[in-house]
């Protein structure tokens, strides 16, 4: 055994203590789990490896033969893993093992569900993989030595799993990580060659690296113990490199888990191999569900690169637009260099050429869910439909089929849940409709009982209802789909073309004519609070409404750059009366100035709050009812 120097014992971070307590306390159902783990971190190890000996091949050592292996002793109830990767520094070791960066373990915390089973699953997700060791050792030791660095730079950590770790340096005559777990009382089960098998061809079939296990064989005559022999057990094949007629969907899916720490299974993959004027291979990944990083635009995202099978990168974000930053995969080119690097990706024209092709390629795949599984992709839109409604905005190429993949809620339905899309709403559209009409507001409460859906409710005609924050702004972008021009109906001056009919023109404008008079005496009183005042064509039951200027912010849109500390443009509503309400009738009929103008107050505040809006002055509106009220009890 190598002299171990400089040793100290050092305590574990806090989140890491409480990460441990868990791993030893909780999650009992799915222990295999540990395994999974440690190989996905020793693969990772050496693709690192690999990708650093692209400019530094003396890191190689001589040994450019990169596997793991797996091994046990039976009679020292210890299951040990070994890669020839990157391997650990001293300081390595301390900041990897013994720190959890960003949170980690606050995030995993949070996630937990109670569910042993999945809430185990969620381990490699949290970069917290290494610590699942420890569900089934009460010890973990770790030798390991950095490539490039001298022999006499090993270094050895060990731990209980309690509150603190030791560390010493010592002699490695190899570069790579042997992690050393002594199981638990009543883990034997896993110190079996027969087990670890099952395990490695369960979760790690697809790591395209060989995994060794000793072979097991009798001994030869005259021997007391054989010599030690390994066999590969797993696939050892990068999978997107094989037919798609050979991969099975069980394999696909384990492959997913892997690359995304995810433990459900994908809603849906597309694996593609393009041969001609660029060749590369792609295999994409729809996630069952977001991420908890998902609206965190500035977070890790992307796909995992390789080149000619040789991994380059990790989230190489360069390949899909931001939009489609939950999309998982890999991607493995024929004709990018094998330095390239994250600064050169962002200037390649052969990288343009890739993302348009393979932002088709998933939009092309949620076109199938959505047609072939309606109700997967029901469960795709509550999870991702916000981040979606970011594509028009960003993808003008593609904005049309974007268009097409959006859900809506509409007055079509009565639960306000997003499930119409532009085609089905299209379908259902009246005779002569040439407009897709819709209404934006905070709620689905005050959305579906505005006043500006009173004549869409009487002619039958179906309204989208816009809630998420984000939509005011993705339909300052979608001007029009299938030929459709959109139509907000709470702007500028509603015109429902050949949905009115000539008499109704006719009757509108002679409406108009005859309330002349009022238009100017409410204009007045209103003041500088309004920029017009018209008469309404969109009210049949209510007295008044607040419609917004062609040009003008709506509320959503000055409600995010309020919140984001811009400057608001100044603009004022139109107010919009029904000239056939008897508020309205009384109002016209009212002699007194005075009392004209409280009433025409109380009508326009009235307006703001239906509207969803704050009133600029809320005691002038309690004041100027509380005097109606006394009126008209006297």
């Amino acid at each position: 055994m190598s002299v171990e120097t400089q040793k100290e014992t050092l305590g574990f971070q806090t989140e890491v203590k409480q990460l441990l307590h868990l791993m030893i306390h909780s999650l009992y159902s799915n222990k295999e789990i540990f395994l999974r783990e440690l190989i996905s971190n020793a693969s990772d190890a050496v693709d690192k490896l690999r990708f650093e000996a692209l400019s530094k091949p003396e890191l190689l050592e001589g040994g450019a033969e990169l596997k793991i292996r797996v091994s046990f002793d039976k009679d020292a109830k210890t299951v040990t893993l070994e890669d020839n990767g990157i391997g650990m520094s001293r300081e390595d070791a301390i900041t990897h093992l013994g720190t959890i960066a960003k949170s980690g373990t606050a995030d995993f915390m949070k996630n937990l569900s109670g569910d042993q089973k999945k809430d185990s699953h969620l381990i490699g997700q949290f970069g917290v993989g290494f610590y699942s060791a420890f569900i089934v050792a009460d010890k973990v030791e770790v030798f390991s030595r950095r490539a490039g660095l001298a022999g006499s730079e090993g270094v050895h950590w060990s731990s209980k799993g309690e509150g603190e770790f030791e560390i010493a340096t010592i002699d490695k005559a190899d570069r790579g990580t042997r992690i050393v777990l002594h199981l638990k009382d009543g883990e034997d089960e896993f110190a079996d060659g027969w087990r670890l098998r099952n395990i490695v061809k369960k979760y790690s079939d697809h790591i395209a690296l060989p995994i060794e296990l000793p072979k097991e064989q009798a001994a030869a005559e005259g021997e007391e113990t054989p010599a030690q022999e390994w066999e590969v057990v797993n696939r050892a094949s990068a999978l997107w490199t094989r037919p798609r007629t050979e991969v099975k969907d069980e394999e696909y899916q384990e492959f997913y888990k892997h690359i995304a720490h995810d433990y459900e299974n994908p809603l849906s993959w597309s694996h593609n191999k393009v041969e001609g004027k660029l060749e590369y291979s792609s295999l994409l990944y729809v996630p069952a569900r977001a991420p908890f990083d998902l609206y965190q635009r500035e977070a890790p995202k992307g796909l995992k690169l390789y080149v000619q099978r040789v991994f380059v990168m990790d989230q190489a974000e360069s390949f899909l637009p931001l939009y489609l930053r939950f999309i998982k995969g890999v991607v493995d080119s024929n004709d990018l260099s094998l330095n390239v690097s994250r600064e050169i990706l962002q200037k390649d024209p052969i990288i343009d050429s890739m993302k348009s092709a393979l932002t088709k390629r998933v939009l092309d795949m949620l076109e199938k869910l959505a047609k072939n599984e309606p109700e997967q992709y029901k469960g795709f839109w509550k999870n991702f439909g916000q981040v979606m409604k970011e594509g028009p905005a960003e993808d003008f190429a593609n904005k049309e089929k974007i268009a097409g993949l959006l859900r809506f809620a509409s007055t079509h339905g009565d639960d306000g849940e997003q499930v119409v899309s532009l085609a089905e709403y299209l379908a259902r559209a009246k005779e002569g409709q040439d407009k897709i009409y819709y209404l934006t507001g905070e709620t689905y409460a005050q959305v579906k009982n505005s006043p500006h859906l009173e004549v869409f409710r009487k002619k039958g005609i179906e309204v989208l209802l816009l809630t998420d924050r984000i939509d005011e702004w993705l339909m300052s972008y979608l001007s029009e789909f299938d030929g459709k021009t959109f139509v907000d109906v709470a702007r500028g001056d509603l015109d429902l073309g050949n949905l009115d009919s000539e008499e109704e023109k006719k009757e509108a404008e002679e409406v108009a004519k005859a309330k002349e008079g009022l238009v100017e005496r409410i204009k007045a009183a209103l003041g500088e609070a309004v920029s017009e005042v018209r008469v309404s064509h969109r009210l049949t039951d209510s007295p008044a409404i607040l419609a917004i200027g062609e040009q003008d912010l709506g509320m959503q849109m000055r409600q995010i750059l309020e919140a984001s500390g811009q400057k608001v443009p100044d603009s004022k509503p139109i107010f919009e009366f029904n000239p056939t309400h008897p508020l309205i009738e009384k109002l016209d009929g009212e002699q007194g100035e005075e009392r004209f103008g409280d009433l025409a107050h109380i009508l326009f505040d009235q307006a703001a709050l239906a509207a969803g809006d704050s009133l600029k002055d809320p005691a002038a509106y309690v004041s100027r009812l509380n005097k109606l009220l006394v009126e008209l009890s006297v």
